[in-house]
């Protein structure tokens, strides 16, 4: 049996709960299939992004963790940290 869905009538926005993820597989020619809420790191490193205004930039030492960032692009050049996933 699916699981009760009590707040299937509220409408989401940026303040509510995460409810979609993909893992991340970094690459330099494609964007990410959604853009995300926030990326969750599983083990920390340099990430080379492009965030939803198609600006690029590489955040180095992101320790493990979340990640609040609109990100369309995770990069593969440039990227250290790994067990990415993109969440929206």
């Amino acid at each position: 049996m699916p699981a009760i869905d009590d707040f299937q009538s509220y409408i989401a926005n940026l303040q509510s709960p995460l409810s979609r993820a993909e893992i991340v597989t970094p690459d330099d020619a494609n964007d990410l299939t959604h853009l995300t809420r926030a990326l969750y790191l599983g083990t920390g490193g340099a990430v080379k992004l492009s965030l939803e205004d198609g600006t690029t930039v590489t955040f180095t030492n992101m320790a493990q963790g979340w990640h609040p960032i609109r990100v369309a692009r995770v990069w593969a050049t440039g990227t250290s940290a790994t067990d990415i996933i993109g969440c929206w």
